[in-house]
């Protein structure tokens, strides 16, 4: 009786499996590569013609369910499809499948893009136009990173993972999957190319890692501790403490990597506080306070009058404000810059032009509803945020 159940098991275990590969065999998508379907040389194509003469239905597609790839009509308008002796122009012999467009799971409207937004399609398909077939290329799809150029601030568009991602439940990279990533994901964040910062805001890693103030500029050896040696634990977090990562002489050279902007010092430092612990008067390596760089000492550094263009402060603020930065602090008490770029009277032309001419003059920016707007932080005549066109800031633009 066993023996019965047995071959009844096995048998019903093979017609099962011939069912599923049959239905396989079916699918063309999964037997192979559209490039193993069509020949079709992007590179060829694009020396002849532009994307939207083949792919005819992107500039009103709304969704990547619409038809993206060219219909054999479109190949019509420049190939003769009527003349056998021309098929293998374009097919491969005794290959009959249909060319299949890949299903996604992600929201994107062309429509919107290269419409509206007038993009080029070479600026999200890199590379394209250079290679034999789309499925050579590195990557069909724009990878994420190239969507977060633009994606990446509300004022440009939004970072909303929604926005573009039908299914937020489990949007993780196949790298943070394996089962080692907790214990080694440092390795991974300081690998070239990197960046955390898409997905993760400032205080992600604060939700594991706790006691991450400790850096300050008298931390002594026990302050440190190498990869893999034995951490303090604090209520099942780790206890983040502080790595040895500049070399022992970077005391003496870390002004020419901060100057280069080789790495972000805010990453672990505060830098409002932190530079002025060794950079004051009161003792340390080096007293800032009253040190004046040699560009500051020329006499052409600050110019005052109408087309003068602010003198030589002016090209080097434009060309690396944050240099300035690290010494005036523009957020904190030493507001430098506000002390002359000021409107306090409203009027153009007599005060310290930081602007080029007609600067957002055509954006909708926040300052026209939000009183509480950056730019009010130097325009601050009484009539700055009335709204009263002709009148004041608002005269800038509206008469």
């Amino acid at each position: 009786m066993k023996t019965k159940h047995f071959y009844i098991f096995v048998g019903a275990v093979v017609i099962i499996f011939l069912a599923v590969t049959a239905f396989s065999s079916e699918n063309p998508s999964d037997s192979k590569n559209n490039k193993d379907i069509i020949k079709f040389s992007h590179q060829l194509h694009a020396e002849v013609t532009d994307c939207a003469s083949c792919h005819t239905g992107v500039a009103e597609a709304t969704t990547l369910d619409a038809r993206l790839l060219p219909t054999k009509d479109v190949c019509a308008t420049c190939h003769d499809v009527e003349d056998d002796e021309t098929c293998s122009t374009c097919h491969y012999e005794d290959v009959n499948e249909p060319l299949i467009q890949s299903e996604t799971s992600l929201y994107f409207n062309h429509a919107f893009h290269v419409g509206e937004q007038k993009m080029e399609c070479t600026t999200c398909h890199a590379g394209l136009s250079e290679v034999e077939y789309s499925f050579e290329a590195s990557a069909v799809n724009p990878p994420m990173a190239q969507c977060y150029t633009c994606h990446n601030d509300m004022s440009v568009a939004s970072n909303a993972c929604e926005l573009c991602h039908q299914n937020t439940a489990d949007l993780i990279p196949e790298d943070h999957k394996t089962v080692s990533f907790n214990k080694n994901h440092k390795f991974a964040a300081m690998g070239d190319g990197e960046n955390c910062m898409m997905c993760h805001n400032d205080d992600f890693c604060g939700t594991c890692h706790v006691s991450t103030t400790g850096l300050d500029a008298m931390n002594k050896v026990d302050d440190f501790y190498t990869p893999y040696s034995p951490h303090k634990l604090k209520s099942d977090v780790k206890q983040q403490q502080i790595t040895r990562v500049h070399d022992l002489s970077f005391r003496y050279t870390h002004g020419i990597e901060a100057k280069g902007k080789t790495a972000e010092c805010q990453t672990c430092h505060q830098v409002e506080t932190f530079c002025a612990e060794c950079h004051n008067s009161s003792g340390g390596d080096f007293a800032i306070e009253g040190f004046v760089p040699y560009s500051h000492t020329q006499p052409n550094f600050t110019t005052i009058g109408v087309g003068t263009g602010g003198g030589q402060h002016a090209i080097l603020a434009k060309r690396d404000i944050e240099s300035c930065a690290s010494c005036h602090d523009t957020q904190g008490a030493d507001a430098s810059c506000i002390m002359c770029h000021t409107d306090n009277d409203g009027i153009k032309g007599t005060n310290p032009r930081t602007h080029d001419f007609n600067f957002m003059k055509d954006n909708e920016g926040d300052w026209h509803n939000d009183d509480g707007s950056v730019c009010y932080t130097c325009h601050t005549t009484a009539s700055a945020s009335s709204g009263i066109a002709g009148v004041g800031f608002c005269g800038y633009c509206h008469d």
